[in-house]
């Protein structure tokens, strides 16, 4: 960029008491008045925290570095940042500002670090788990929207772990994907798959930042789970999971992903017919549950009511355009 061509507002002087609104200033020349706004924000509070605390110089250094070593350990198959976000709660705080859902609808929780793009579709009652990789579990579910009126020819993205609590993408000879796959709803919004019964596991704690929870004496642990992504044409994306009830980790999950309307019951099949008509043994485990999605409208309302009501009780001057806060330029 041409410093020729760019109107700099002159800085000079800078100390402690004017370098946040100087920085700001600077950082608002640019067209993009959401960009513009997520700047000032951001600049303010993190200022903020350097006065609050007295941050120190090797206070700083050390987040510095930590940071540097959240990026280097980041492959195409692990994401430290998104764990990180995960057990700091600003997953879950973006997914329930993002999606908000009402009463009636099923609420989401945070997508973890483990999803992946190279799923296989499957037909309904198959087995989305290769075989011995634990206890087999019958899941039938149902979707449909907030008046109760099925969802057709939905996209079903789920994934889980294996028995050991580990998830495909964490093993080095991985040639396939493995417990995870993708259905599709029928014509009655029904689906039905075979996996296995989720056990609980630790988030990956050999990096930095299972290095961060055992400093502050967090255990790495999730409860057990199984995750679902749900997209159909017209509704919000479902991005949710399903959690055992009783599970000994259900309320000190390490990346605050469990909601009371997510905790299901699991029992055996026990029912001769149902394990006919599924080609299972009625020892198997089962799961059933009715998921309820919010139309794209229904979602685009609630989420600028709640918008309008965060920045009022902020007591916030930012326009709302397109849902989001923007620079005032007035």
């Amino acid at each position: 960029m041409d410093p020729s061509q760019v109107k700099i507002p002159p800085m000079k002087d800078l100390t402690a008491d004017n370098i946040t609104e100087n920085t700001i200033i600077i950082n608002s020349q640019g067209p993009d008045r959401r960009l513009q706004y997520l700047l000032e924000r951001l600049v303010t509070h993190l200022h903020d925290f350097a006065r609050e605390t007295r941050l120190t110089t090797e206070e700083w250094m050390a987040g510095i570095m930590f940071l540097t070593a959240v990026g280097q350990i980041c492959s195409d198959t692990r994401q430290e940042f998104i764990l990180l976000s995960d057990v700091l709660g600003l997953s879950t705080l973006v997914e329930n500002i993002n999606h908000p859902k009402p009463a009636n609808a099923t609420e989401g929780t945070v997508l973890g670090p483990f999803h992946t793009e190279d799923a296989h579709e499957f037909a309904h009652g198959d087995s989305i788990c290769s075989d011995g990789k634990g206890e087999a579990c019958l899941v039938r579910c149902t979707l449909k929207d907030t008046t109760g009126a099925p969802i057709a020819n939905a996209s079903v993205d789920i994934w889980e772990t294996d028995e050991t609590g580990h998830y495909d993408t964490q093993y080095a000879d991985r040639s396939f994907p493995d417990c995870r796959g993708i259905l599709k709803t029928d014509d009655e919004g029904n689906f039905w798959f075979r996996a296995i019964r989720p056990v609980p596991y630790p988030i990956p704690h050999d990096g930095p930042v299972g290095k961060m929870l055992e400093m502050v004496h967090r255990h790495p642990y999730r409860p057990s789970h199984m995750h679902f992504m749900i997209i159909a044409k017209g509704y919000d994306t479902l991005v949710t999971s399903l959690y055992i009830r009783g599970d000994p980790y259900e309320t000190s999950d390490a990346v605050f992903g469990v909601k009371s309307s997510l905790i299901i019951d699991v029992g055996k099949v026990e029912d001769p017919a149902v394990a006919e008509k599924y080609g299972v043994d009625a020892n198997d485990w089962a799961i059933n549950y009715d998921f309820v999605l919010v139309s794209d409208k229904e979602a685009r309302e609630l989420k600028l009511k709640n918008a309008q009501e965060a920045l009022k009780a902020l007591g916030s001057t930012a326009q709302v355009l397109n849902g989001l806060p923007v620079a005032d330029l007035d």
